[in-house]
């Protein structure tokens, strides 16, 4: 059994849907829950969880307001302590095709989605350092790491913040501060009159929070990408082909089309730990041996 006793979460996004979702289930863990959003549905979630015996308290005001944000970190660590798991779900979507889309729409999902998810990590960051202990989940989506059509916003935010979560996984792990994304699929207001009702009651955010769970408990993965939705949890992996060496530097253009098909070649692919991982790969390619002289 998981349990979250004595630790202190924010969830953003929290009103309803999958944050909903993740409060209570934190909550019904042991966890004391922030619930932020923007309106007094926050409020709600909160009298919904203290008449279930849990604890938490809301924080009602935008992510992407840096000053609330921080008051909002402030208040709970005052309150409570510590500051111990973050799971930024707060989002919205501004679907267009990108011919049609505004950019002022492209500016505001990057704003909620990322800085929003920015503002969060950053004020809990510190306290996470000094305790030596933290858990953060960015929510991220296939139409991140796959595409989606009509979403070029949305995918652009959604990729950018695994992106993040690599980075940060890196600068955390030494303080026990793991970082991870969750692409979920779930039946919420933002995907209303995207899929027929049949599949949305078997997309209940309720199913989604376990693969949440699992990505803030103690012994936490730190850099993982799970997917989940309708009690299916997968994991997707950015990895890289071991590729080929062209020696011959006149006919790189001309190597590269024709052994496309060995470039792109999936079967010995691996997932590089780092970003110096690609160019180690090139440099041993190329009979570099570490010591060499310049």
């Amino acid at each position: 059994m998981i349990r979250l006793n004595g630790r202190v979460a924010i969830v953003t996004g929290a009103g309803g849907g999958l944050g909903r979702a993740h409060a209570h289930l934190l909550a019904a863990r042991g966890a004391r829950v922030v619930v932020n959003d923007v309106g007094a549905a926050a409020e709600q979630v909160v009298q919904e969880i203290v008449s279930e015996g849990g604890e938490a308290i809301a924080a009602v005001g935008s992510v992407t307001d840096e000053d609330f944000v921080l008051q909002m970190a402030a208040d709970a660590k005052q309150r409570w302590g510590q500051l111990d798991i973050l799971v930024n779900n707060a989002g919205i979507l501004r679907d267009k095709t990108f011919a049609k889309m505004d950019l002022a729409d492209f500016r505001t999902v990057l704003d909620v989605h990322v800085m929003g998810a920015v503002n969060c990590t950053k004020a809990v960051w510190e306290t996470m350092r000094e305790q030596r202990y933290g858990r953060i989940v960015m929510t991220t989506s296939s139409s991140g790491l796959f595409g989606n059509f009509g979403q070029s916003n949305y995918g652009a935010a959604k990729m950018a913040l695994v992106g993040l979560m690599q980075t940060l996984g890196l600068e955390g792990e030494k303080y026990d501060i793991k970082v991870n994304c969750l692409a979920p699929t779930a039946a919420t207001q933002m995907m209303e009159g995207v899929l027929p009702e049949q599949q949305l009651r078997l997309l209940r955010p309720e199913y989604v929070s376990p693969a949440m769970l699992a990505l803030v408990r103690e012994g936490a993965p730190t850099r993982t990408i799970l997917c989940a939705g309708a009690k299916g949890v997968e994991a997707a992996h950015i990895s890289m082909t071991q590729g080929i060496h062209i020696a011959d530097e006149d006919q790189m253009p001309e190597a590269i089309v024709s052994n496309w098909d060995q470039i792109l070649d999936a079967g010995n692919a691996f997932i590089p730990n780092n970003a110096l991982e690609q160019s180690r790969l090139e440099l041993a390619k190329a009979g570099y041996v570490p010591g060499d002289a310049p």
